[in-house]
């Protein structure tokens, strides 16, 4: 891969092309092995940086770092300094948002008004956050044991935590693992995305600033089948969370046996968005369109199953074609792209097979169905956003996480059918319904297993909202109340008073 010169608006010192390094216990080190990897530009395939590539030795290391950081000095933080710490993290992250919105264009290709639209979802959590290190309290209990017993509960920070993020959100989803950890009184070893490290790591520049202790956050780049398993498997490792797919899942859940660590999972979906014929359609056709295209396709939650009642199913279809048509799709630096690039050629690959897939199978393309590569797109990983009609429930198209910017268009005729079609998939993670009749909206909500139901809009989000999933799409919970209860143990103590 041939450097190119920085873009006007990247220049700035993690997107030049410099040598990155992992941050353990305080200090920014190489790794242990000596190799690196290259951080690539997904819209014009130049390269950002390059980065060193963790192992299994230097998760080892920081772990280790972890765990002292954990027994020692961080232990005797009160709620309030943790607290401050936080908070001056958020200071931070708001005085530095436009660099690191565009790291996150830059690394893995959202557009910028979709990077930099993160800001208040970005300080909200942090800031979430902080309110909930002095909220831990536990309880007492009036027990029923014979006798003169007083019996109280103690919420304590579980250890340390190993964090393994995806790439298609990078400083959200970092801001989701280290949030809570620090609240909680937790350490923190952080594996980013390979595809996308740079604002994690500058985001551990930014910690260390705020007054984050040697150790407590530890950032180790990698590839998932090294330092990533490593981390998973760990046996001084207390709790891993895990974002990203079931398959990878799956392997994390198998990994934590050693120990019995516990783990929360935010996996993948396929999850169904319904439009009902009495829905405002003005309104339903952009949602629905952008609860898919919006950040390329790349997100968990995305409504890629798209139920359309019958008798509107030809019209409504149409219409989202059309308005795929019409979004404009660019390199996400420049402020009127509305649709970036894939994050790489292996996710271009896997995207652009399901293309293929999809007529394969007798799905209709009224909309997208190609890779880009007029003009400026032609370097860069681009897929025009697409529309498959015709499709019924047993293709791969309506079955598999695309993870791409594609829509499957299904039609359904009554509630009762749709529920049992709406809930044929492993994945629950999201849905939506597009409807003005109120107990219609009640009933499709209760009966669709998915961890979210958003109700004429799609994909709303919220510090102290939970968002998680059911079945294939994971457990534990992200946001709120639950997730930092994820971080913490409970222990049981009773005082015999006579």
């Amino acid at each position: 891969m041939t450097k190119a010169k920085a873009l006007p608006f990247a220049r700035h010192k993690y997107a030049d092309g410099s040598f990155k390094k992992i941050l353990i216990d305080g200090k920014w080190v190489s790794a242990a092995s000596g190799k690196e990897f290259e951080s690539i530009n997904p819209a014009t395939g130049e390269l950002l940086a390059t980065v060193a590539e963790g192992s299994e030795e230097d998760i080892d290391r920081a772990v280790i770092a972890a765990r002292r950081a954990f027994d020692g000095p961080w232990s005797k933080f009160k709620p309030f300094e943790r607290q401050e710490i936080l908070l001056r993290l958020a200071d931070l992250v708001e005085r530095h948002f436009d660099e690191l919105s565009a790291l996150d264009t830059l690394d893995m290709g959202a557009p910028i008004s979709r990077t930099r639209g993160s800001r208040r979802r970005a300080l909200g959590m942090l800031r979430y956050y902080a309110g909930q290190a002095t909220s831990i309290h536990g309880e007492t209990i009036h027990n029923s044991q014979p006798g003169d017993f007083f019996s109280y509960t103690l919420k304590e920070p579980v250890g340390v935590v190993g964090a393994i993020i995806p790439w298609n959100g990078p400083l959200g989803a970092a801001i989701w693992k280290i949030g809570p950890a620090l609240a909680t009184g937790c350490t923190v070893v952080l594996k980013p995305a390979e595809e996308a490290s740079l604002t994690p790591l500058r985001l551990g520049e930014l910690a260390l600033e705020a007054g984050v202790p040697p150790g407590v956050i530890n950032i180790v780049p990698g590839f998932g089948e090294t330092a990533g398993a490593a981390l998973a498997a760990h046996p001084d490792v207390d709790k891993v969370a895990f974002t990203g797919s079931h398959v990878t899942g799956q392997s994390v859940v198998k990994a934590s046996a050693g120990n019995l660590k516990r783990v929360s999972l935010e996996l993948g979906g396929k999850s169904p968005d319904v439009v009902f014929a009495d829905a405002d359609l003005e309104l339903a056709v952009a949602g629905a369109a952008m609860g898919v295209f919006a950040n390329s396709g790349q997100t968990c939650s995305a409504g890629t199953r798209l139920f359309v009642e019958r008798r509107i199913y030809a019209e409504f279809v149409d219409r989202v074609a059309e308005f795929g048509k019409r979004l404009r799709v660019g390199n996400g630096l420049d402020p009127e792209t509305q649709i970036g690039p894939l994050v790489s050629e292996q996710q271009l690959d896997r995207v652009t097979s399901y293309l293929d897939l999809g007529r394969q199978e007798g799905a209709r393309a009224i909309a997208g169905g190609t890779r880009l590569k007029e003009g400026a797109l032609a370097q860069g990983y681009f897929v025009a956003p697409t529309v498959f009609a015709d499709v019924v429930d047993d293709m791969r198209i309506a079955q598999e996480e695309i993870f791409g910017p594609v829509i499957s268009a299904i039609s359904f005729e009554d509630i009762d059918e749709l529920v049992r079609r709406a809930n044929s998939t492993m994945f629950g993670l999201g849905s939506g319904i597009w409807t003005r009749d109120v107990s219609k909206a009640h009933r499709l909500a209760g009966a669709i297993r998915a961890g979210s139901v958003w109700v004429n809009c799609y994909q709303a989000m919220d510090p102290a909202v939970p968002f998680g999933g059911y079945k294939m799409s994971g457990y534990g919970r992200e946001s709120g109340l639950q997730h930092v209860d994820d971080y913490l143990n409970v222990k049981a103590v009773w005082i015999k008073t006579a």
